[in-house]
């Protein structure tokens, strides 16, 4: 019987931008799922929408790490966590009419029985560095990359578009969201980076694919690093995780807003 991989080492960080008041990312990583989550609308409404969901992942992993459970049940439960994240940042913003407006993005990774579920909303990203060859797993929910499917934007007309920050979808508490959720299978050796769009605003895939092939720590850092040096406009979080047989010694925890 074939060894069921996991994640077997996990390195991650979250910084304020050269140019923001405050951090509104948070971010979770556990044995088994790890997120990013990047919220908007003020630094207080932002850290708040983004440390809302990783809450409600939190409260979830012990059902989603439950032995018994199948990974077709394991599909249901992170796809509808999406409506009860949605719900409690509406419930917050009822209450707290000077937040309506806030949200965020979420993109989570679990590995549970060699099976990878990707969970997406927003421009947050999810890549996968395997041997040297790196892909993008997400896909940007944003007007800019709408163009882009539709052929009347070419990738390197992003930068200077002034919609390139307009997100499609997010957690806004307004329901209506359709989350994309897809399975991927996973090789030993694999890596996998999630960060929010403060790193790949300024990076692009090869200085990306280059920094993740040190060590996991050393990797996470010159991210980090590479990401100052090119003006840090935005506050930036990096998750690398590695696939092997055997599991990271990873307490659960949320980091960046969700301290």
């Amino acid at each position: 019987m074939a060894a069921k991989l996991n994640f077997s080492d996990i390195a991650w960080r979250s910084e304020v931008g050269l140019h923001r008041q405050g951090n509104e990312d948070s971010a979770l990583v556990s044995q088994s799922l790890l997120a990013v989550a990047d919220g908007m609308g003020g630094y207080v409404g932002g850290e708040i929408a983004s440390k809302t969901v990783i809450e409600k992942l939190i409260q979830l992993l012990p059902t989603l790490e439950n032995p018994e459970l199948d990974n077709e049940s394991r599909e249901d439960l992170l796809s509808s966590s999406i409506e009860s994240m949605d719900a409690a940042i509406a419930e917050i913003g009822a209450a707290r009419p000077e937040l309506v407006g806030m949200g965020t993005t979420l993109t989570s990774i679990a590995l549970f029985d060699s099976n990878l579920l990707l969970l997406h909303l927003g421009d947050s990203r999810a890549y996968r560095l395997r041997g040297k060859k790196i892909e993008q797993l997400s896909h940007d929910h944003t007007v800019v990359q709408e163009l882009i499917d539709q052929g009347r934007l070419s990738p390197d007309e992003i930068a200077d578009h002034p919609q390139r920050s307009f997100l499609t979808q997010a957690l806004m508490g307004k329901e209506n969201l359709s989350p994309i959720l897809l399975a991927y299978p996973v090789l030993k050796g694999d890596r996998y980076l999630l960060c929010s769009d403060g790193l790949t605003a300024v990076l692009d895939e090869a200085q990306i694919a280059k920094a993740m092939q040190q060590d996991l720590t050393s990797a996470v850092n010159s991210l980090i690093d590479l990401t100052y040096k090119a003006g840090a406009p935005d506050n930036v979080t990096v998750i690398v995780a590695e696939v092997g047989e055997s599991k990271a010694n990873i307490k659960t925890q949320g980091f960046g807003a969700a301290l």
